[in-house]
C-alpha cells in the first residue's frame, strides 16, 4: 500500500539522519482508504493517491502550524508498506478531519521511500499564510479557509530520494 507520511524539513532532516521516518510505534500516514473512496466519489487510483497526498500535505502544514522556527514548506514522504502495516481507525472512518489517515506499525525506513514532495520557494508566502490561518479556519472562519486553499493551489513538486540531502539542506 502506498503511504503518504506528512513532515517539515526538519523532520525530514532528522529522518535523514536516523534512517528512521518511525520506529516501533505507530506513523501517521494518508493513503486511499474505504473513507477517502467513498468521501472522494472516484474511482481512478492516481486521483485517489493525489487526494491522499493532499491531506498529508495538510497534516504537514498542520505541523508546520505547531513549529514556528521550521521553513515554511510542507513536506510528504510517499513510501510503499505491507497492506496489514496500515490500518485505518474504523472509529474515525468518515470523520472529515480523518479521512485518509492510516497507523503505520513497526519501523518505517527512510530507504524504503519511492518519493520525497516539497513545495517550492515561491509556495513561501502562501504557506505561512496558511499555517497562521489555520486555527481560525478550523474554527469555521470562512475567510482563514479561503488562506489556507490557498496554499493547497501549490503543487508540491517531486523528488527522488537521492535528493534529500539537498532537500535537508534548504531546512538548516
Amino acid at each position: 500500500m502506498r503511504v503518504y507520511v506528512p513532515l517539515t524539513l526538519p523532520g525530514l532532516a532528522e529522518a535523514y539522519k536516523t534512517g528512521e521516518l518511525g520506529s516501533g510505534g505507530a506513523l501517521v500516514a494518508y493513503a486511499v482508504t474505504p473513507a477517502l473512496r467513498e468521501w472522494y466519489l472516484s474511482d481512478d487510483i492516481e486521483e485517489l493517491e493525489y487526494a491522499a497526498l493532499s491531506r498529508a500535505a495538510l497534516a504537514s502544514l498542520r505541523q508546520l502550524a505547531a513549529d514556528p522556527q521550521a521553513p515554511r514548506r510542507r513536506v510528504v514522504v510517499a513510501l510503499d508498506v505491507p497492506d496489514g502495516r496500515a490500518v485505518a481507525d474504523p472509529d474515525r472512518g468518515l470523520d472529515p478531519a480523518a479521512l485518509g489517515e492510516v497507523r503505520v506499525t513497526g519501523d518505517v525506513r527512510l530507504g524504503k521511500a519511492a518519493a520525497v514532495h516539497v513545495d517550492a520557494s515561491d509556495a513561501d508566502a502562501d504557506v505561512t499564510a496558511a499555517a497562521d490561518a489555520l486555527a481560525a479556519a478550523d474554527a469555521g472562519d470562512d475567510d482563514a479557509q479561503f488562506v489556507v486553499d490557498g496554499a493547497e493551489d501549490h503543487e508540491l513538486l517531486w523528488f527522488a530520494t537521492q535528493e534529500i540531502p539537498g532537500l535537508v539542506g534548504l531546512g538548516e
